[in-house]
């Protein structure tokens, strides 16, 4: 397969409500764009939750994004995670991020096919982002197209590059067919609406990322996802909203892991009341989960300046600590096991 034709790959075929539109003389993705410019236009609704608007993409969001990794993928029963999906949706929570990488091998579990039982039935409800991880243009494609089967859709809210790592990461994805060039034509053949790029290290590589001009959103780590050398939100985010767009940040939970006394509700206050992001992808793994940071959001009011000191005084020993596994080499993220 040509890295540069998608649309000879007949990837819409299986997604939800596309099958049917691929006939002789039609290339898939011809099909998939009539049906999307048949199907009605998104219907979200924050049921009251207080939102922001996601940079130059126009769409308001629910200030806390559901995240679809390694948390969700501990769900051992489908029937639950179903549950949680809905019950996500139904009380406002319509941004869900996911990748194609997030699964939980020992139990079997795949977020993207978890999701795509909900996704078929509510698509227009929901805003959908998944991140392609393979820095291979062949596989990246295939990636793309494993994603929209598994999440039964014909089409994508944001897709993003996965885990963007160092200036070497950056210069390969700027070459010539690469990720940054796939991304773009997938944007511009209306698989999907926005693009973006999801970080966990180097700030210099965040901000070039954001400084091509190029991406709608960005999916950044809060500094102490690998201690505080790293300034990738002093650097990365102000590069990102000069070019207008979407900041969400993430890791703001991972913590209270290692130190065991922070609240997480103090955790996820703190993070929402950064100055910069657009809102926070918060990891949920159960009903429970769910409630608690529904309340807090309905709730919010930014923390004072010295409560945000305090919380962060309690984050120094998280800063130093240099064995957490996702702190290591190697590591991948929202791919436990």
């Amino acid at each position: 397969m040509k890295r540069d034709e998608i649309s000879r790959r007949s990837f819409i075929k299986g997604a939800a409500g596309a099958a049917g539109l691929i006939i002789a003389g039609t290339s898939p993705l011809m099909a998939s764009h009539a049906s999307r410019m048949a199907s009605p236009l998104p219907s979200y609704d924050a049921k009251g939750l207080p939102t922001a608007m996601l940079g130059k993409t126009g769409v308001i969001i629910p200030r806390i994004a559901i995240g679809l990794g390694s948390r969700f993928c501990t769900i051992a029963k489908p029937e639950d995670s179903f549950e949680l999906l809905n019950f996500a949706l139904d009380n406002g929570l319509y941004y869900w991020d996911t990748a194609w990488i997030y699964e939980n091998k020992e139990l079997g579990v795949i977020s993207e096919e978890r999701i795509g039982h909900i996704v078929k039935d509510r698509r227009k409800e929901i805003f959908l982002s998944t991140k392609v991880s393979s820095r291979d243009p062949d596989e990246a494609m295939r990636q793309i197209e494993s994603s929209l089967k598994r999440l039964q859709t014909d089409h994508l809210d944001v897709l993003k590059i996965h885990d963007v790592q160092s200036a070497n990461d950056v210069a390969m994805l700027k070459g010539k067919g690469n990720l940054i060039d796939i991304l773009t034509r997938m944007k511009e053949q209306k698989v999907a609406r926005f693009i973006g790029f999801s970080g966990h290290t180097e700030a210099g590589a965040m901000k070039m990322m954001a400084e091509t001009g190029i991406f709608d959103t960005m999916l950044i780590a809060m500094n102490h996802w690998a201690g505080n050398t790293e300034k990738r939100q002093e650097l990365a985010i102000p590069a990102a909203k000069s070019q207008g767009m979407g900041v969400m940040m993430m890791k703001a939970i991972r913590p209270r892991e290692t130190v065991k006394t922070l609240d997480p509700q103090d955790l996820v206050k703190y993070a929402l009341s950064l100055q910069g992001p657009d809102g926070l992808v918060l990891g949920m793994d159960s009903l429970a989960v769910v409630r608690s940071n529904l309340d807090i959001l309905r709730n919010f009011t930014p923390m004072n300046e010295v409560k945000m000191k305090e919380i962060a005084l309690q984050l120094s020993p998280f800063y130093h600590h240099k064995h957490l596994p996702w702190m290591q080499p190697g590591y991948c993220d929202g791919n436990w096991t």
